[in-house]
């Protein structure tokens, strides 16, 4: 079987991926400082803390999955490994929901902060943030779909602004603004809010650290991921915590919450950093403020940028991984040469992205909280559900190479079980069940896309011939050929021709095959396409159909046949796959071009290029049927 490209590669060592992690994660402040703030009004810096510890904790269960199992498809992938494949696909079919919210919501934001530095205040207006946020969305996905994208490239860059900038508005807001009376006196419930309210603002709050998820699903291109991964997380991780609270702190500081409400999740509700920035009038001079805005400002749109980046690879090798276990359709499996991933899979995502962004303008008036309480539910179910895998792991696979151990451990059932995961769960589990209570986009809209994944998955898996809990490998399904249902032979005359057909009845026999012959005639640009064909030229394509049906006949194999006509054959070749829905291509290659330094013809090596299917060539070594 020829494959076309080789896959994921390692190439991304411990400073890269800190870069991807940590802009991942501290871009979640400039999207959910806001949010959180408008929900938890003084409470928001404790509310940030208590999810920041439990999002370290859940990282502990992440980072002993992907370690061990360092493939592509981040939690769903050790999901699966503990339970079974309808466990797995469940885990990433929510998660992928979370990546378009968070492309979506870091494009939404990304007008808000550039109307900061550009001062142009109709960006922060809908519908032009709504315009420019799904043309942020089109540009990335017409990017990946152009060109392979290193995630490393200017990742490390744009991490260092970021850490630059939240640094010294830590250090500025610490120095003038920050207010332990105001702090001390927002620690208890504002006027009219009560446990309610709380039991609202925690879920939103998840929203406030994402990136676990997509620095999990880089597993497979990480050097040593057995150490960089464990390394990068929690770096990352115990880094943005301790920023999130503090410039929450100060944000609460500058901007109290009175009357039931805060400027921070009001007024600067899509541009909260800019909001703290602007705090600072009065305290420090004109010049400086107004520079320090725009610093702000382009930071937050260059992060936010990245996330929404990081974000489409995410959504790409995720859908790689399900697809590449029977959750959905083998063409989202398949790599490609220009983009890597399935180019499929990017335009979905685009699209879906802009929806979402389309939908929060015209059903929530443009509110992200809607976005945030749809987002606590799927990531809670993957976090749940990870660090249960993790239990579970523990128990049936003790001798599973564990390069990162969760440490501390008790002995449950005669196995060493992480504390951490077993404390971590039902909190999780817990989270989610107010999430539920509290918030109808979660309830109503999460519900809805879950139950869309299992008839999708269901659908799939009657397509494959395969069980709902059936393991799929994907290893072991190519050579199988299960997906071999329908199979393409451009044909040659002669006995090359022959071995061709004869190949491709073999794998019809033995997969229950329909086979599709077709003989493709080069017509020449000085006549037309569809024109009457010279009698010899006719002569010879109905000759190399006709063996084709009888080799068929004799072996008790319908073959199908049929003449093209095209300007190239490679190109008619690889049209005809993908009009065909065809599932492999049997393809001849003669010796002769071998001789010629070139292993295939011009018209092999292009199908392999372009093909969208599994390519089969049947390459005859010297002296055989020589041409």
């Amino acid at each position: 079987m020829a494959r076309k490209l080789r896959g994921f590669e390692r190439v991304l060592d411990a400073p890269a991926l800190f870069a991807v992690a940590y802009g991942e994660i501290a871009s979640s402040l400039y999207i959910a400082l806001g949010v959180v703030a408008a929900a938890a009004l003084g409470l928001t810096p404790l509310v940030l803390l208590l999810t920041g510890v439990l999002f370290f904790v859940v990282a502990l269960s992440y980072a002993e999955g992907t370690a061990a199992i360092p493939e592509t498809g981040g939690a769903a992938t050790f999901v699966r490994r503990a339970f079974n494949d309808l466990a797995g696909f469940v885990t990433g079919w929510v998660l992928f929901l979370d990546f378009l919210i968070v492309m979506a919501l870091s494009a939404l934001f990304v007008p808000h902060y550039l109307a900061a530095t550009i001062s142009a205040p109709t960006l922060r207006e809908p519908p032009w943030d709504a315009i420019v946020g799904s043309l942020v969305i089109a540009g990335i996905a017409g990017v990946r779909l152009a060109r392979r994208t290193r995630l490393r490239t200017g990742a490390l860059g744009i991490a260092l602004l970021d850490l630059v900038v939240q640094c010294t508005l830590v250090m500025l807001g610490l120095a003038f603004l920050i207010s332990p009376d105001v702090l001390a006196e927002g620690c208890g419930f504002a006027p009219g809010q009560d446990w309610s309210d709380l039991a609202y603002a925690l879920p939103v709050a998840m929203l406030a650290y994402t990136g676990l998820e997509t620095v999990a699903n880089l597993a497979e291109e990480t050097r040593e991921p057995g150490r960089a991964l464990p390394r990068s997380l929690f770096s990352a991780i115990g880094f943005v915590v301790a920023v999130t609270v503090l410039i929450a702190a100060i944000g609460l500081s500058a901007y109290p919450a009175t009357g039931g409400a805060t400027a921070l999740g009001d007024e600067w509700l899509e541009a909260p950093l800019v909001g703290i920035a602007a705090a600072f009038e009065g305290q420090l001079p004109a010049m400086l403020v107004d520079a320090l805005r725009v610093v702000v400002g382009i930071s937050g749109g260059l992060i936010l940028l990245a996330a929404a980046t990081t974000s489409v690879s995410g959504i790409t090798r995720l859908t790689h991984s399900l697809a590449e276990h029977g959750g959905l359709p083998r063409q989202f499996a398949r790599l490609e040469r220009r983009a890597l991933v399935s180019s499929r899979a990017i335009v979905i995502a685009a699209a879906l992205g802009i929806a979402l962004i389309v939908v929060t303008e015209i059903a929530a008036d443009g509110n992200p909280a809607f976005l945030a309480a749809t987002y606590s539910f799927g990531v809670l179910i993957a976090f749940t559900a990870a660090q249960l895998a993790v239990i579970r792991l523990r128990m049936r696979e003790p001798a599973l190479a564990r390069p990162f151990r969760a440490r501390p451990s008790v002995t449950l059932r005669g196995a060493s079980v992480p504390v951490a995961a077993l404390v971590g769960a039902p909190l999780t589990a817990a989270i989610w069940v107010l999430t539920m209570v509290t918030h109808e986009g979660a309830r109503y809209v999460g519900s809805a896309w879950l139950l869309v994944g299992l008839a999708v998955f269901a659908a799939v898996r009657r397509s494959r011939r395969r069980g709902l809990l059936e393991h799929v490998d994907p290893l072991e399904e190519l050579p199988r050929g299960a997906e071999f249902r329908r199979i393409l032979v451009p044909m040659k005359t002669g006995d090359i021709g022959e071995e061709m057909v004869a190949t491709a009845i073999a794998l019809a026999k033995e997969h229950d095959a329909a086979i599709e012959a077709i003989t493709v005639v080069r017509v020449p640009r000085q006549f037309e396409l569809e024109g009457p064909l010279p009698p010899e030229v006719a002569a010879r394509a109905e000759a190399s159909l006709q063996e084709a049906r009888l080799l068929g006949e004799d072996n008790g194999v319908e073959v199908l046949t049929d003449v093209v006509r095209a300007r190239s054959i490679g190109y008619a070749i690889v049209d005809e796959a993908e009009a065909r829905g065809a599932d492999v291509i049997v393809l001849g290659s003669s010796p002769r071009w071998r001789r010629q330094s070139r292993f295939f013809s011009p018209t092999v090596d292009f199908v392999l290029r372009r093909a969208p299917c599994e390519v089969l060539v049947v390459a005859f070594p010297d002296g055989v049927f020589e041409e």
